[in-house]
């Protein structure tokens, strides 16, 4: 058995690859187009590793959708979690658990899915900001 992909129901593709893609810095391994079904399927997954990829499911007749929480939610582990978090909320992304431990943070997409960035290997040193950050919105 292995793993394969998550699957997640977008509202607005674009709006979500550029999350996804310009902002977290996943890139698209694939796309498949179903007309008759109305929907495109599009893969993505961390640079290098495509062993575990997000498959966002755009249906062209408009839902709405909601509950993104009880999901639960998408993990990468990243190479600095300050300077990816630095980065997020310079592109205008809320940093809804600020990574004060120097080992998680978390963020939502676009459609409100819970994202968690964990510090490769052992914690950062604490900094500020990051220290002093309080939650914001629910993560």
């Amino acid at each position: 058995m292995k793993y394969l992909h998550t699957m997640v129901r977008v509202r607005d593709l674009d709006e979500s690859l550029d999350f996804y893609c310009n902002k977290l810095g996943l890139v698209e391994v694939g796309r498949k187009e179903f007309s008759a079904g109305r929907f495109p399927l599009v893969f993505l997954a961390a640079p290098g590793d495509e062993s575990a990829q997000l498959e966002l499911t755009w249906n062209w007749d408009l839902e709405k959708y909601n509950g993104g929480r009880n999901f639960g939610h998408l993990a990468y582990a990243v190479d600095d979690i300050y300077a990816s978090c630095r980065k997020l909320m310079d592109a205008g992304v809320t940093i809804n658990r600020p990574p004060r431990d120097g080992h998680m943070a978390f963020v939502r997409s676009p459609d409100g899915i819970s994202i968690e960035l964990l510090q490769a290997g052992d914690p950062l040193p604490v900094q500020e900001p990051w220290a002093s950050m309080e939650n914001v919105g629910v993560w």
